[in-house]
């Protein structure tokens, strides 16, 4: 399996819900790889969003990445439908998931990038022993459950923590992070080590998303 690319991967949950067709084809114009997912039950988290029929129907119209990011209570008992809907990425929390080494290795069996996430609270050494097991690390620079929040400096070091294990292990492991990326701190983001940064109100609210992508992957 090929490494995942360096760059903006647009979350959907900004987008204007009543066309995720149109915010695909501006995620394309605007020369991303990957469409970030957003997807919560109401439990792990407040909030409910998105599911396997959106990712689904989805699937049918881009060929991008598409990044399920499962903040859900006990993954493992829909990731057969995530991985039907046509999900690239799978990341299930570390938090959520006991069972962790099963559940990646049940998403890489099915031919799925596995990747863990940690939120702002969780420490670097939770993810430790499954790094040598997974694709890529999901780093919450904000906590989950609600789009457009305010980045919490105080992840870098985290992430420059997680960058370092894995370098000194030498694993092809990727970093991707989540939550308040915008032109004020995706440069210093890229210099702790990350190679996947998600972005939706920086990129739908902006008014122009195929400029901002275009300015946040230039940046990366």
């Amino acid at each position: 399996m090929n490494a995942l690319p360096k760059t903006i991967a647009p979350s959907l949950l900004s987008a204007d819900f009543t066309d995720l067709g149109g915010a695909v084809r501006q995620i394309e114009a605007g020369g991303a790889a990957i469409v970030h997912l957003d997807v919560m039950d109401g439990h792990f988290v407040p909030n409910l969003t998105i599911g396997p029929p959106v990712i689904r129907a989805l699937r049918k119209v881009t060929s991008l990445i598409l990044d399920a990011h499962l903040m859900i209570e006990a993954p493992e008992r829909s990731l057969a439908d995530y991985i039907d809907a046509g999900a690239d990425m799978i990341s299930v929390h570390v938090e959520a998931s006991p069972h962790l080494h099963r559940t990646v290795s049940r998403i890489r069996e099915a031919g799925r990038r596995a990747g863990v996430v940690l939120n702002p609270a969780t420490p670097a050494e939770a993810v430790r022993e499954i790094l040598p097991h997974v694709d890529f690390v999901l780093v919450m620079t904000v906590n989950p459950g609600f789009g457009g929040q305010r980045f919490i400096p105080s992840v870098l070091p985290k992430i420059r923590q997680i960058r370092d294990e894995i370098a000194t292990r030498r694993l092809a492991v990727a970093i991707e992070v989540d939550g308040g990326v915008g032109p004020d701190n995706i440069a210093e983001l890229a210099a702790a080590g990350v190679t996947i940064a998600v972005a939706g109100a920086a990129v739908f609210g902006s008014g122009d998303p195929v400029a901002a992508i275009r300015q946040l992957q230039s940046m990366l």
